[in-house]
């Protein structure tokens, strides 16, 4: 499957993926972005434009808050449980909280409606200069003729049966599938699933992880998938 970050140089110009719901704004952005030399991709819904950055791959995504399936917050914890492409998000709402929530949701940047076209722009040329391109070797779907996981679409198959995971498990599942081969420490995993606030709870780690493995036919003492590096973390074998 294609990369979720594409490599670019200056005579390979960059990949903007625009994720709104009003043609008029994708209208308006296509132009905008093409008239600085972007290569511009572009999705009308949440699950699209996860979509599309997991079959094309992007430099940078423009992600609206009010799309009409999922909200723009869900789309971005979906997109962050696999990639780390930079993304601006956009939003008609100004509030403090609403910009807080979005950055700490992972955004790079927020930008309120209506914007002015050469701030927008300035922002964009900002976080394409300053992202370091995130090791593509891990793509969003694995399968190994047992064990079928696609991240975008959020399914888990084992031996063509499906796999009912909780939010949680699929979070630590995602995650460590995103890293496959690397140690992922448990500060970093209790972070990502649970919040900053629980980096010691491991033992929130240990009965999650006893969860998973029951459910992908795993074992801790031969593992296939989940193997523990004692006092460290976890990584994951595929």
């Amino acid at each position: 499957m294609t990369p979720t970050t594409t490599e670019h140089t200056p005579t390979t110009p960059a990949r903007v993926l625009v994720i709104d719901d009003e043609a008029q704004i994708r209208r308006f952005l296509d132009i905008s972005l093409r008239a600085q030399g972007y290569v511009v991709l572009q999705a009308a819904d949440g699950r699209a434009g996860l979509e599309t950055l997991a079959t094309q791959g992007a430099d940078l995504v423009i992600l609206d808050i009010g799309l009409p399936d999922l909200d723009g917050h869900e789309v971005l914890a979906q997109l962050r449980q696999w990639s780390q492409v930079p993304v601006l998000m956009l939003s008609v709402r100004a509030a403090e909280g609403e910009k807080v929530a979005a950055l700490d949701g992972g955004a790079n940047d927020y930008v309120t409606k209506p914007f002015g076209t050469q701030e927008l722009m300035a922002r964009v040329r900002g976080l394409l200069r300053h992202h370091v391109v995130a090791d593509a070797s891990a793509p969003p779907l694995f399968d190994d003729g047992h064990l079928h996981i696609d991240l975008v679409r959020r399914e888990v198959h084992l031996d063509g049966v499906p796999v009912v995971l909780t939010r949680k498990e699929f979070a630590l599942l995602s995650l460590l599938v995103a890293n496959a081969g690397r140690v992922v420490t448990q500060p970093q995993l209790l972070r990502e699933v649970w919040g900053p606030t629980h980096t010691e709870d491991t033992h929130y780690l240990r009965v999650l992880v006893g969860k998973l493995r029951a459910k992908l036919g795993d074992s801790a003492l031969a593992p296939k998938y989940l193997a523990t590096e004692p006092g460290v973390g976890l990584r994951f074998l595929g």
